[in-house]
């Protein structure tokens, strides 16, 4: 069984909403607020919730953390006001959703880069929280909001702040860096508690912080098991790995040795174990073992709260996992989120121009001659001083245009979306009155274009990464992502981006931070294996079940797209101009809306 847990505010009025909660959910748990009233319900595995008391306050940690009843208690007695636990919120280590019930009131967050979401909704009398937005979507019987849906059809899943709200329109997503305070009456407000750090530390302190940060991030994970298991590819993984085998703990690591002749994940992997003295026990799978893009896809039993490209993929998401659990591993280390931190965004380029201008001459002419990137191009984004609103509106103008060349520089305020061919006029109209709608008043995750870019992509990524923690839950693994962790972001962030993001180095960030705990060897590695073989492939082995999938579409009901045009695309090798995320996109709501719709089924 899947985790979820909801959050009712210490009111009267709430009681109708936790009784259709029991009424809905089988072995609903239960932890009370100090007044005795229910405060959070749901399903948790042992040992991810901790709780404190004191007096009229009571907080909880649920997820990934190190965090004692005692140190809750501790913080609960210093604590008199619901803005009193910023100090603890900025001190957890591990990935979790923090609640708290103070005097009445109640604060709620998730995690900054939204691994740990949460959303919110009006049921009844009063607004109530959770972790999934199914959960408050079925309390409601809400219809899925065909606008909403739509959005997940473009090509990218990080634009802030459109492609972040659920696809029920009666429940909203709390934004990033926010938290959300239920009165005692019930009535909702959110407040900005977070923002990302100033980018001004050097390497030589940047790194030891970094190393800091990770280290306590894979410790607290491991505190209380004997076994762990854990990627082991490209570098990112390989750090976490290695950091994993520091511990004495049994370390199962695995690597997917695919079919593209120029990867080289398995050949690094063995090198990295060889280099911890064997230490870790290591399996390759072999890549005729390795399931296709696309193989499981028309599955309808996974239970997601939103359309995942993760379903385009699931036979081959879910293959390692399923060997862990057979090893006994109940949480599982992923490197995840590393490309968006480590390699960082060349948008910083812009802000450094104006603050440092000789440094990014050279880092400007040295990206240009390696992507490479046109001449003039680079120079009108660098010039270019447009606001995020701005840009926002001018992506949602373009949204069927031709999509840009390649070696397009990406110095503004991100990667303007497209929508698929194969979607109707009406769908165009739709997503292109949202992104508009959004653009009025949207605000940057950061000030800068570059933490803006790097926030939203892992805000993106993160999502994605949830979804297969959704898929996996019913093997009983937890995917562990550590670089999504609050405290190894800010560490992340906060190192000048001259030192971190570089054409002449590969991540120095974490090769610097993990000298000592990597094997050397294993630093040197500056490439990272591609995808895109994989999917190739997949394409042309799965081409019969993309086919039956076009049949009877639910997206086609819904006049969201032309069926006979996606049948068209999916029959013959993807056009050049055409990324394979448009059709994963599309797949993951296909697969999506069939699998609610078996779910709606009585057994």
């Amino acid at each position: 069984m899947a985790d979820w847990f909801v959050v009712l505010p210490d009111c009267a009025a709430a009681a109708p909403a936790g009784a259709a909660l029991r009424g809905r959910a089988q072995e609903v748990q239960e932890i009370a607020h100090p007044s005795g009233r229910p405060w959070l319900l749901g399903h948790w595995s042992p040992g991810t919730l901790a709780v404190g008391e004191a007096g009229r306050v009571k907080i909880a940690v649920v997820g990934e953390h190190a965090v004692t009843a005692e140190r809750l208690a501790a913080a609960a007695r210093r604590t008199d006001t619901i803005a009193g636990l910023d100090a603890l919120a900025r001190s957890l280590t591990g990935s979790a959703h923090l609640a708290a019930s103070v005097a009445g009131c109640v604060r709620a967050q998730g995690t900054v880069t939204g691994l740990r979401r949460l959303f919110h909704a009006r049921v009844g009398d009063v607004t109530v929280a959770a972790d999934r937005a199914d959960v408050l979507a079925g309390l409601l019987e809400a219809d899925v909001d065909e606008q909403r849906l739509a959005v997940h059809l473009l090509n990218t899943f990080g634009m802030h702040p459109v492609t972040g709200e659920p696809v029920w329109r009666p429940v909203t997503a709390l934004r990033p860096a926010h938290y959300l305070v239920l009165d005692q009456a019930g009535r909702p407000r959110t407040v900005a508690w977070w923002t990302a750090p100033e980018p001004v530390v050097p390497m030589a302190e940047g790194a030891p912080a970094l190393r800091e940060a990770l280290s306590a991030a894979v410790e607290a994970r491991l505190q209380g098991r004997d076994v762990v298991s854990c990627d082991l590819g490209g570098l990112d993984s390989t750090s976490l790995c290695s950091l994993a085998a520091r511990n004495g703990r049994r370390v199962i690591a695995y690597t997917s040795d695919g079919l593209d002749p120029m990867g080289e994940d398995a050949a690094w992997a063995r090198r990295t174990v060889a280099g911890l003295g064997n230490e870790v026990e290591h399996h390759v799978m072999p890549g005729d073992q390795v399931p296709p893009v696309y193989a499981g896809m028309r599955e309808t039993g996974d239970h997601l709260d939103e359309p995942s490209p993760v379903a385009a993929q699931r036979d081959r998401w879910l293959a390692i996992p399923r060997l862990a659990t057979a090893q006994g591993s109940t949480l599982h280390l992923t490197g995840f989120g590393g490309d968006e931190l480590l390699a960082g965004s060349p948008a910083h380029l812009h802000t450094l121009m104006r603050t440092h201008p000789r440094v990014a001459w050279q880092r400007v002419r040295g990206f240009a001659a390696q992507r490479p990137w046109p001449y003039r191009e680079t120079l009108r984004q660098l010039r270019d001083g447009s606001t995020y609103r701005a840009w926002l509106a001018r992506a949602g103008d373009g949204l069927t245009d031709p999509p840009p060349p390649l070696e397009t520089p990406t110095l503004g305020w991100g990667t303007p979306p497209r929508l698929p061919p194969w979607v109707t006029p009406d769908t165009v109209r739709a997503v292109r009155e949202l992104i508009r709608a959004a653009a009025r008043t949207a605000e940057p995750l950061a000030g800068t274009r570059g933490q803006h870019v790097e926030l939203e992509a892992m805000g993106g990524s993160a999502r994605m990464v949830r979804q297969l923690g959704q898929m996996t839950a019913p093997l009983g693994l937890a995917v562990a992502a550590p670089y999504y962790d609050d405290r190894v972001v800010e560490a992340g962030l906060a190192v000048r981006p001259q030192d971190r993001i570089t054409p002449w180095r590969y991540k120095p960030l974490i090769v610097e931070a993990m000298r000592g705990i990597v094997p050397g060897e294993s630093l040197t590695r500056h490439t990272k294996d591609s995808g895109d073989h994989a999917v190739e492939t997949g394409l042309r082995e799965q081409r019969g079940e993309l086919l039956a999938l076009c049949e009877d579409s639910r997206l086609a009901r819904m006049g969201l797209i032309d069926a006979d045009a996606l049948r068209e695309v999916c029959s013959r090798p993807l056009p050049p101009d055409l990324q394979f995320d448009a059709l994963f996109q599309t797949v993951a709501c296909e697969v999506w809306l069939r699998a609610q719709e078996a779910a709606a089924i009585p057994a």
